[in-house]
């Protein structure tokens, strides 16, 4: 998603066809949290991102190239990557969705900050999200997200980040195999892989849009309530409904008790 705070990450640039130069350290960095993810996500991921993960083959000793990735993005649903600086104003990011590219800031997280990193870097963006956009109804809800997010008001961006926090980033799916995770937040974290199925401490509630909009959440701690959809198309049905019309019955209802300590970085 897009970010308002300041970054100590800097980008790498990217030459005339997209290719960014990494260190060998930071081809380790991809190589170490690859290995480990692949095996917490088999069984937990549900299997259309498992289907993505297959399809875009990702190396294993070396961070992916974004034009690699596009090239089977686009073959599968019209998608491509966008490289980015580390954070992108909220107009970027809605106009880059609008358009079916997905923005991925071309740098890695440190070995210090290898289990959590609240900005999105490419193993972010690449390994929790890119598999996923393999899947039609998920990149067609994407896509309409971004265009639905262009034309919105400051503060209705606010609100309609709510949606994309607790679907694309950190949603949970029930399949004929049980419960699966598909969002990105969640895939790329290796505790919070586990913890959203199988601890007893978070909540899990069935989707509901108008509960979604009025539920708070915290960027910088595992997640104390996930919502469930039963089918990608839910996510797609979403862009029938009035959202703006069901933002305003969020506001007017106020929001939910936050399920954690209240402090500066709740939303």
């Amino acid at each position: 998603m897009a970010y308002k705070k300041t970054s100590s990450y800097v980008a790498k640039p990217v030459n005339d066809k997209g290719y960014a130069t990494y260190t060998d350290d930071e081809n380790r960095v991809w190589q170490d949290l690859i290995t480990r993810q692949i095996p917490i996500v088999a069984g937990r991921a549900c299997d259309e991102y498992m289907h993505g993960i297959d399809l875009l083959n990702f190396p294993k000793n070396r961070i992916p190239q974004c034009p690699d990735v596009s090239s089977v993005l686009q073959a599968e649903t019209g998608w491509a990557l966008e490289p980015v600086p580390a954070l992108i104003p909220f107009d970027q990011f809605f106009n880059l969705l609008a358009n079916k590219k997905f923005p991925a800031a071309t740098f890695i997280r440190r070995r210090d900050e290898l289990d959590y990193l609240q900005e999105p870097d490419i193993f972010h963006e690449v390994f929790g999200h890119c598999p996923l956009l393999t899947n039609q109804a998920y990149a067609d809800f994407t896509q309409t997200y971004g265009k639905l997010g262009l034309h919105a008001s400051p503060e209705d961006r606010v609100m309609l980040a709510k949606l994309y926090w607790f679907t694309i980033e950190f949603g949970l799916i029930e399949t004929h195999s049980g419960l699966r995770v598909y969002g990105g937040g969640i895939l790329s974290s290796k505790d919070e892989t586990i913890y959203c199925l199988e601890s007893p401490i978070p909540q899990r509630k069935p989707f509901d849009a108008l509960d979604v909009l009025r539920t708070p959440y915290r960027i910088d701690i595992k997640q104390p309530i996930y919502f469930v959809i039963n089918h990608f198309n839910v996510l797609f049905q979403l862009i029938d409904m009035d959202l703006i019309a069901l933002i305003q019955k969020a506001r007017r209802l106020g929001m939910h008790q936050p399920l954690y300590p209240v402090g500066e970085k709740n939303v």
